[in-house]
């Protein structure tokens, strides 16, 4: 049986950290800054973990 591909577009959004925990940067940080207070870009800038119903999914996408 053929081995499962990695999902390319998967491997450049989400990161995999030492604990196994997938990350992924947050929507809405890269234009339209001026209208968005600092407070909130600021929390922009902070990866976000993967929420728990799509880990296995992504993982599967990443071969993992």
């Amino acid at each position: 049986m053929a081995k499962n591909k990695t999902h390319k577009g998967t491997k450049k959004r989400i990161r995999v950290t030492a604990t196994g925990k997938l990350m992924r940067q947050r929507a809405f940080g890269s234009h339209l800054l001026t209208k968005k207070s600092a407070n909130r870009k600021r929390k922009l800038r902070k990866a976000a973990q993967i929420v728990a119903s799509d880990t296995s999914r992504l993982r599967s996408l990443l071969g993992r």
